[in-house]
This record gives structure tokens, sequence and C-alpha cells, in this order.
């Protein structure tokens, strides 16, 4: 039985009659992976997590580390789909929670997706700006990384007006180039027997290497690389065959960002040597320049075409990941529309059967968290950047875990026992885990920001507030919708 989402499945309708339907069955496997993958932004969480896993956490141990987050998040996959099959919803965790645990829990994890994804977002702007500000000062023209931001916002909201096959082909695109250079770099490692100590996977994967140093640390900054994954189920409302796109497309996508990333951090492990890497790592970290670690190595195998060439992809990379998000936010503010947890304008969809109203409402929350940051003229990276990445892995944790534990309470009450591994075993040993991961996040979660402790608290408690406000919002749009049906008796 299979709980289908309010939306009608139409194609195009003409503005005026206000429609709020999206484009079904317009995008398919693939087309929900390269989403997935640009939300991920593979360059990006090499370049910028991997000198940090490296020098921070258990040096050459490091890609063991993204091997377990992914581990984790596959055993999280099998109770995220389970429920993706009975629920089809463009709001997935606020749907998933719904069904389990009410409304008023529901409204809560939906704002609270709703800090996550659009914190991530204006943290990518933050270092696009300055990343693509720096590329543009060394062609001799310097343009400020806010105006670039904001220039960048104002594409991406025409882009998220458009169909969504549109946006799933300029993120194959942005994907294939970045996915491409990196597996270039790992395949000539591999190719050349690593560096000067050869390649090694007991030095790396060995139960030993990843409880070198500080493993949680490493752990960390894996996750922080790697959430998104569970934008598949975002995307269910314009999928081909729901029941199967969005299963295999997570799956797909959890194995490949696992695999995919443990490799070619690998590989940057056997360029410099097991026993030099943690080291390197922290040189790139004193020289105020963390991109080194990887560009240098580039540079060295390729020539220097190779180090303008990634620094370009780190732009394109950071785009496609923003892309991405906002597509994934517009389709969360539509499902709460339809729900009647938001004002019905927000559901409208134009032509393209594109969330245009959402879109809008998207893009003005990007200017409102980022501009400040340029008016007080903070460093974009060290402030934006990595207050809002750590930020949004915090409240993503949360959301996992009451993800899992939803699972396990919806189908106790709908199927009983069927299914233990499915419905019971792997959701609450998923719950078990990222707890454990939340908790190595919380206790470090100063080193996760680069902040001081005080930003830290007061980031952290973001988190529970937003939920609250959710959850208070709501109990006051069902009194009102109460107060209005009895009227309706009444009159």
């Amino acid at each position: 039985m299979s709980i289908s989402n309010p939306e009608s499945r139409t194609t195009e309708v003409p503005a005026k009659e206000h429609s709020t339907a999206l484009r079904a069955g317009s995008v398919g496997v693939l087309g929900i992976l390269f989403f997935v993958l640009s939300a991920q932004a593979p360059l990006t969480g090499i370049v910028g997590a991997s000198p940090l896993a490296a020098a921070l956490g258990n040096g050459a141990g490091a890609p063991g580390a993204y091997l377990i987050v992914g581990i984790v998040i596959v055993i999280f996959a099998v109770g995220f789909v389970a429920m993706s099959r009975r629920i089809q919803a463009n709001g997935a965790f606020y749907a998933y929670i719904t069904a389990a645990f009410g409304r008023k829990t529901g409204a809560g994890a939906a704002w609270l997706a709703l800090l996550a994804y659009n914190t991530v977002q204006a943290a990518m702007y933050g270092l696009y700006g300055a990343a693509f500000s720096g590329l543009l000062a060394s062609m001799g023209l310097e343009v400020p990384w806010w105006l670039l931001a904001l220039a960048t916002m104002a594409g991406v909201q025409v882009l998220g007006s458009l169909n969504i096959e549109l946006g799933a082909r300029v993120l194959a695109l942005l994907v294939g180039l970045e996915v491409a250079v990196l597996l270039l770099f790992g395949l000539t490692v591999l190719s050349r027997g690593g560096g000067p100590e050869g390649i090694s996977v007991a030095a790396s994967f060995s139960p030993e290497a990843i409880a070198t140093g500080a493993p949680g640390v490493a752990i960390m900054f894996a996750v922080a690389s790697m959430f998104g994954f569970e934008s598949t189920a975002i995307y269910s409302a314009e999928a081909k065959d729901p029941h199967r796109t969005v299963a295999r497309a997570t799956y797909l996508s959890v194995g490949v960002i696992a695999v995919f990333f443990s490799f070619i951090s690998w590989m940057l492990v056997s360029f410099y040597g097991p026993s030099r890497v943690m080291d390197a790592a922290g040189a790139a970290l004193e020289s105020g320049d963390a991109t080194s670690f990887v560009l240098e190595p580039m540079v060295e195998l390729f020539g220097p075409w190779a180090g303008v060439a990634t620094g370009v992809l780190l732009v394109t990379s950071l785009l496609a990941g923003i892309i991405a998000f906002h597509n994934g936010i517009n389709r969360y503010l539509h499902s709460l529309a339809l729900r009647g947890s938001m004002p019905a304008v927000v559901a409208r969809t134009n032509r393209h059967g594109a969330p245009a109203v959402a879109a809008r409402i998207q893009t003005a929350a990007a200017v409102v968290l980022v501009v400040p940051f340029a008016i007080l003229a903070l460093d974009p990276v060290l402030t934006l950047f990595s207050w809002f990445s750590g930020l949004a892995v915090a409240g993503l944790l949360v959301l996992y875990m009451l993800c899992s534990v939803a699972v396990v309470g919806y189908f106790r009450r709908e199927s009983g026992g069927a299914q233990l591994w499915q419905t019971l075993i792997a959701p609450a040993l998923a719950a078990l885990l990222l707890g454990w991961i939340l908790f190595l996040v919380v206790s470090n979660f100063t080193a996760l920001i680069g902040g001081s402790a005080g930003t830290a608290t007061a980031l952290l408690v973001i988190v529970p507030a937003v939920f609250v406000a959710g959850m208070l919002v709501e109990s006051r749009v069902q009194r009102r919708h109460q107060a209005a049906d009895l009227g309706h008796r009444v009159n």
C-alpha cells in the first residue's frame, strides 16, 4: 500500500490557473543522481575536507573514515528507502516523520531541514565567492566575493524557474568535469604505484590505521563532505516510476559517494606516503591555503594547466552544489505549502512545472543569509562557510536520527513485524550509529567550524530552537484550521 503525494500529475498548465503541479515523470535515476552528486560537490569535498581530516584527524587512516561514514549511510538508507516506497512526497523528512509522529513533530523536522539546506547553500556561496574572486584576481580582475555571489543568485533563480531536465543537464556537465579530473588524478597515482612509499591498503583501511590519532575528527569531516544523498526522495513527485527511481538513485548515490571519496583520499595518502601525509596536510593548513594539499599534487603530475583547471572546476563544483540545493529547497517549500503548513501561494508552479514562488523565496533567503557577512566585511571562508556548514551538519544529523526512529515507529504501527531488516534492525542500528557521530560532531564542533567556543555554542543552540519554533508555528496553524472548520460547520 502506498501513500500518494497530493500533487496532481499534469505537465504544463497556464500560469493564470495557478497550477501547483510539478512536472511528473521528468527526471530519471541518472538525473536524480546528478542532483545528489552536485549537492555533494565532490571536488569541494575532497579539496576542502581531506586536508582537515588528515591533519586534525587520523592521518593516513582518513580514507577509512570516509568508508565508515559510507557504511553508516548505507545502513540509514535501508530504512529511508523503505519509507520512500510507502510515502511519495517531495518533502522527504517532513513527510516521513509526520507519518510516524504527527504534523507538529513533522513540522519541526521540516523547519530544521530548511535551516540545514539553506545554511549549507549560503556556506557554499561564501566559499564560491571567495574561490571565484581569487580565480579572477589571478587573471588581473579584482571583483568582490559578495558581488559574484549576488550575481550568481540571480542566475540560479532563473535556472530554478525552468524545467528540471535543464537543471539536471547543467549539473551533469559540471559534476562530470570535476569527477573526471579527480579520477584522472586517482588513476594516475594508482597506475604509478603510488608515491615514495608505494600503495598500502592496510595503511589506510586497517582498524589500527583508522583508530590512529583522532578518528572521530576525521569521521566528522567525512560526514561534512558527504551529506546531501537524502535529496533523492525530494524529487519523487517528478521522478519516472518513483517506487524504483528513488530507491535506485539512493543506493547508487550512496555507493558512488562512499567509494569515490575513499578512493581519491586513499590516492592522496599514497601520493604523499602514509608516514608523511599528516605533516603535508598540516603544512597546507598552516600556509593559509589548504587547497594546496590537493592542487600541488595535480600540478606535479600533470603540469601548471592542471592547477588552473582544478581551480576553475572548484568554482563550478560549488556552483553545481548551489543549484542542487536551490532545487531541493524549492521542492521542500512546495511540499509544505501543499500540506497547509505554509501559505498556499508558495505551492504555485509556472508553465514549466517548476515551483516558481518557492524559488523566489529561496533566493531571498540566500540573500538574507549572505549579505550580513558582506556588510560586516567578514571573511567568507572563515565565517560564512565554516559556521554555516557546521550548523548544517549538526542539523542534518539530528534529522537522520529522527528519520531512522520514524521508520521504526511507522512500520511497527502499519505493518507489525514484517521485513525486520528494512523496518526495524537497520533503522535502529542507523539511529545508534548516527547518535554516535552526532556526539563526535558536538564534541568537536569548535574544530569543525574553526571558530570560538562561544560561536560554536551559539550555532548549536539554533538547532533545537528552530525545531521547537517549527512545532509551535504548526500548532498555531492547526488551531486556525480547526477554528475555520468549526466556523464552517456552525454556518
